[in-house]
């Protein structure tokens, strides 16, 4: 009897087994599809912002330094005293500026859609990056401003403030959360309901007084107070002054309520955008 004939590589047993053998995973490169759209984005609104304004950044830098001073030398006027501390210039920072910080991120975001409507018409760009975009710019630039603002007011004004950092951080990052939680939702029912953006603007217009920045929350009569409390700025800006007068006791601040505004609100818009954000690309 003969052996039967071992399989070679040519044999039709041995093209089976290589088409059955398990072939190695080839797996795509990552893609950062999203981090190149969000910072092409960025970019885009930088030079559109920024690049065509003569000083560019500069100017963001000086109108609100030049509002704190027309602030602090009307009212200096009037008053011997600021409310708190002994310098006008320092109290009304503390509170312009993350007044300043909410409004202009707010309004930032609220518009993202709007401003990037013609480039959302491509698959690659979605709203969410549109959003995102906004955010992150506007809030690195609002920081920053903030901390040069803060710092050369603290030199001219010759204060011996101690600062505690943890409420003056704290306070912040408050107030980048609600303005994009109010940012996002805005956006939403803006592109909705295009009479918003007026409405809005026109119901917030009190909100530079109702917010504290020229006065103290206890300083207010009782019924004021029981209104006011409902404001979520008003929390903001007492945890920003906190860390510049540590002799400022604030009871009144509930930052589990901040955090419930902005986290409320932000899902209402996340969830409006994600079901009618085609509709109002259309609009």
């Amino acid at each position: 009897m003969s052996e039967p004939a071992s399989p070679t590589a040519d044999s039709p047993s041995h093209e089976n087994a290589s088409a059955m053998a398990p072939c190695p995973e080839h797996r795509p490169a990552r893609s950062f599809a999203t981090m190149r759209v969000i910072a092409a984005l960025l970019l885009r609104e930088m030079s559109t912002r920024y690049g065509k304004t003569p000083g560019g950044y500069i100017w963001s830098i000086i109108e609100p330094l030049a509002a704190i001073m027309v602030l602090s030398i009307g009212f200096a006027l009037i008053l011997r005293t600021p409310p708190i501390g002994t310098s006008f210039m320092l109290f009304y920072a503390t509170g312009y500026m993350p007044y300043g910080m909410f409004n202009t991120v707010a309004n930032m975001v609220g518009r993202s859609i709007s401003f990037s409507k013609p480039l959302l018409q491509y698959p690659a760009v979605t709203w969410v990056d549109a959003v995102l975009a906004r955010f992150l710019l506007n809030s690195l630039t609002s920081t920053f401003i903030t901390l040069i603002l803060i710092t050369v007011i603290l030199v001219l004004s010759d204060t011996q403030a101690v600062l505690d950092m943890i409420p003056i951080l704290r306070a912040g990052l408050l107030a980048l959360l609600l303005a994009f939680g109010v940012g996002v939702l805005n956006c939403a029912i803006s592109g909705l309901f295009p009479l918003w953006e007026v409405i809005w603007s026109v119901i917030t217009r009190p909100l530079f007084i109702a917010s504290g920045v020229f006065f103290l929350y206890d300083d207010m009569p009782q019924l004021a107070r029981e209104i006011l409390w409902y404001n979520p700025l008003i929390h903001v800006i007492g945890e920003f002054r906190s860390g510049f007068y540590p002799m400022y006791i604030v009871d009144y601040v509930n930052n589990l309520f901040v955090l419930s505004v902005a986290l409320v609100s932000l899902v209402m818009g996340l969830v409006l955008l994600g079901r009618y954000h085609r509709e109002i690309l259309i609009r």
